[in-house]
């Protein structure tokens, strides 16, 4: 909490720093800790795959599945893995500097599959490593502590020490970044600094009140706000939808013709209105220095050369 109010309330630039130094290395580290587990008891790797396929093909689990209620837990926390058609991701992936959108979509795209493949299967392996070991402790662990003990059953304490710091640290970033992505919208819809100090003041409540209740309300109360996020970027997706398509076109033009795709608003007839990407072609003046001739060259010829 004080970290949180510090980080929004007063110079935020050093806690983010350190928060975005950590976290990679963290990430890094918990993989090579799975990799590790998972090494060591190469031994148990059948048993494990077969309590996987034993499972997802049972009565219960396809009864389930048409149910539908496995389908839909899968899609809730699939969004905590990955954010996909959430529409939160793209206020981090609009920041980066790109010569063409289409780039930073592509690296979005990646991310999705390095969340849930990579990061979610360590998570996987760790825990059933374990249900295979012991799986009447398992079975009684849900949660935090089921990874905890997963890591402890070959590290020992030191391994819990160090899954409680990782996850602290995961925790901390994700809070951190989700409330400048609030911020950044909430600035866009109003610049008074009162109505900025008030929301300040209300994410901190929130935070605080989810820290002071149980984990079942945070994640009930999570579902239900993720889910209106899903509806409202799902019905933008569609309007927008169209764009996307025609800019992926350019992309892929340009790239067909052995150039590094630029993208221009102009060169898309009919574009809605946008705040950037607007350099026309008879505004980019030739230059002698190298790189940057080279530059305005591609930018002239994506600007001129016709899209299908």
């Amino acid at each position: 909490m004080v970290l949180f109010a510090i980080s929004i309330f007063g110079d935020s630039s050093r806690l983010s720093t350190i928060a975005s130094a950590i976290v990679p290395v963290m990430a890094c580290v918990y993989i090579l800790l799975a990799l590790a587990v998972t090494v060591l008891n190469l031994g148990l790797l059948p048993a494990v795959f077969g309590v996987i396929f034993a499972n997802a093909f049972d009565f219960q689990s396809i009864f389930g599945g048409f149910a539908g209620s496995c389908v839909m837990l899968g899609i809730k926390r699939g969004l905590f893995s990955n954010e996909a058609g959430m529409g939160s991701a793209p206020n981090a992936a609009a920041a980066a500097s790109v010569s063409h959108p289409v780039k930073q979509g592509l690296i979005q795209s990646l991310s999705v599959y390095i969340d849930t493949l990579l990061l979610c299967t360590c998570s996987a392996m760790l825990v059933m490593v374990f249900y295979v070991q012991d799986p009447a402790a398992a079975t009684a662990l849900n949660g935090i502590p089921l990874v905890q003990m997963a890591v402890n059953s070959c590290f020992g304490e030191m391994g819990i020490g160090f899954v409680t710091f990782a996850i602290w640290c995961f925790a901390f970033s994700s809070i951190i970044g989700n409330y400048f992505y609030a911020e950044s919208n909430f600035r866009f819809i109003t610049q008074s600094k009162t109505a900025l100090f008030v929301f300040r003041v209300a994410c901190l409540a929130i935070v605080f009140f989810g820290a002071c209740n149980s984990f079942d309300l945070a994640w009930n109360l999570a579902d239900i706000f993720m889910g209106f996020m899903a509806i409202i970027n799902l019905v933008v997706i569609v309007i927008l939808g169209k764009w996307a398509f025609k800019l992926l076109d350019d992309y892929s033009a340009q790239r067909k013709a052995g150039k590094d795709p630029v993208f221009v608003a102009e060169s898309i007839p009919g574009l809605p209105p946008t705040e950037c990407w607007h350099v026309a072609a008879d505004e980019l003046e030739p230059s002698t220095q190298g790189p940057i001739s080279e530059f305005t060259d591609d930018v002239v010829e994506a600007v001129t050369t016709p899209v299908d």
